[in-house]
Parts: C-alpha cells; sequence; structure tokens
C-alpha cells in the first residue's frame, strides 16, 4: 500500500527496538529513508542499525530533558513517529497503583507532546513536515481499561486540535489507531503470566506490525497536499460497542 506522493528523506522514529516501531523503520528504511531510532533497549537498536543503517538513540522518551537534547542534536527531520507506548493491565483503576497511572501518561501523552513540541518548530519554519502518532482503538471506543484508554484519548484529540493550530503551515498530523495487533504489548501490559496468556488469546488473526506499517507508509506518502487525518484497522474477527451487563466480569473485553 502506498499513496503517490513522495517519501520524507528523513524520519524519527520513538519506540523503535520492537512491534509497530521497528516495522515501520524497516518500511522506510528500505526505501532510502534515514531514520533516526529511538528507544531504551540498546542491545535491539544496535541490532536494528546493523539490519537497516538506522541511526540509534538509546533513551527514554519520558526524560523530557532527553528529548529536548535529541532534538538539539539530530536537527530537522521531515517525519516523527511517536510510537512509544505502553499500558499497565494488571488491575482496574481502583485496584491499580498510582505508578501504573503515572507511567501510562508520562509514556503515552506526556513524552508524545514533548517530542512533538520539540521537533515541530523547524517543520513549521520549513513549512514542511508530518507528525504520525500511534493511538488506539482504546481511545476512540469504551474499552475496559480506564487508565490506558484515558491516555490513548488524549492523543486523539491532541491530535485533532494540532491540525487547527497548524493550519496554513503546511504541516500535517496523522492518527493511526490500531485495535489489536500480534506485538509484545501484553508482555509489559500484564504481569501475572496466567492471567498474560488469557488476555493474549484474542482467538482471531491479528493485525501484524508490518500491516500497522503499511498503513503509516500509505499516510506519509499521500501528496502533500493531502492529509489523512486518522486510520483505524483491526483485525477483521474484532469489533468495538453493543452492550455490555454486570454477569460479564470487568476485564474480560478487548482492551485494544
Amino acid at each position: 500500500m502506498s499513496g503517490s506522493g513522495s517519501l520524507p528523506s528523513s524520519a524519527l522514529v520513538t519506540g523503535a527496538s520492537s512491534g509497530i516501531g521497528a516495522a515501520t523503520l524497516r518500511r522506510l528504511a528500505a526505501e532510502g529513508v534515514r531514520i533516526h531510532a529511538v528507544a531504551r533497549r540498546g542491545d535491539r537498536l544496535g541490532q536494528l542499525a546493523e539490519e537497516t543503517g538506522c541511526v540509534i538513540h538509546s533513551l527514554d522518551v519520558t526524560d523530557s530533558d532527553a528529548l529536548v537534547a535529541l532534538a538539539g542534536s539530530v536537527g530537522p527531520v521531515d517525519l516523527l513517529v511517536n510510537n512509544a507506548g505502553l499500558g499497565r493491565l494488571d488491575a482496574p483503576l481502583a485496584e491499580g497503583t498510582i505508578e501504573d497511572i503515572t507511567q501510562t501518561i508520562d509514556t503515552n501523552v506526556t513524552a508524545l507532546m514533548v517530542a512533538t513540541k520539540v521537533f515541530l518548530p523547524p517543520m513549521i519554519e520549513r513549512r514542511s513536515g508530518h507528525i504520525v502518532n500511534i493511538g488506539s482503538m482504546a481511545g476512540l471506543y469504551p474499552l475496559s481499561s480506564a487508565t490506558y484508554g484515558a491516555s490513548k484519548a488524549a492523543v486523539h484529540r491532541f491530535c485533532t486540535n494540532l491540525r487547527i493550530e497548524l493550519r496554513g503551515t503546511g504541516v500535517r498530523v496523522t492518527e493511526i489507531n490500531p485495535g489489536r495487533v500480534a506485538t509484545e504489548f501484553y508482555d509489559v501490559a500484564v504481569s501475572d503470566p496466567t492471567q498474560r496468556a488469557r488476555v493474549k488469546d484474542s482467538g482471531v488473526q491479528e493485525v501484524t506490525a508490518d500491516e500497522v506499517a503499511d498503513a503509516i507508509h500509505y499516510a506519509v506518502t499521500v501528496p502533500a497536499h493531502v492529509n489523512i487525518n486518522r486510520i483505524e484497522l483491526q483485525p477483521t474477527g474484532q469489533t468495538y460497542g453493543g452492550m455490555s451487563f454486570d454477569a460479564v466480569p470487568p476485564g474480560e473485553g478487548d482492551v485494544a
């Protein structure tokens, strides 16, 4: 899947060491895009650098000072893919920890906004650039995780409002909202092995990280006068909405 426009010459991808981030990196690097790959796991970044020639930056995106320094060292990029994110799904809000809340919001919301803020000014100055934010169907529909859903709903509203702020600048904003994707998300989100195995077994053929990367590739290669505002993609066997009743235990439904 590809648009009819041109590829960006340079891109920065957060959360690049696995899943959607790594798939996007590989997809763009294979077509000659110079990639700056950002993640905490330096060993995995090193492997990606050997494979794709990407420039690696090992840091925690929740460190705002590190993001500011990164923007200063990297300089302008044509495309920013804010992919770093997580969910803490061991317990509902009332039974979870304060750390679950702060870790989720710091990673999914604050880091995404700070990264956008520090890489956006050169795009505005050049009147060209693209911000791609990885949201979630959990940010658009009521699901079983209040904290994670709220963080992704914030991403959704950030994208829609940022589009308004950027009107007339030539800078594009795209929101990608996947449903269930076959990645390591639940390995991090759920600590208990038994609960993790139950949650991971969706019973359907899930979307792959490469398929999400295809959607991102399409959004960034349409002609410059076209803005792909939002893409929703989910397994054919997964749906959202409908009714629920007290007989269904909380947390038994879809999370993303």
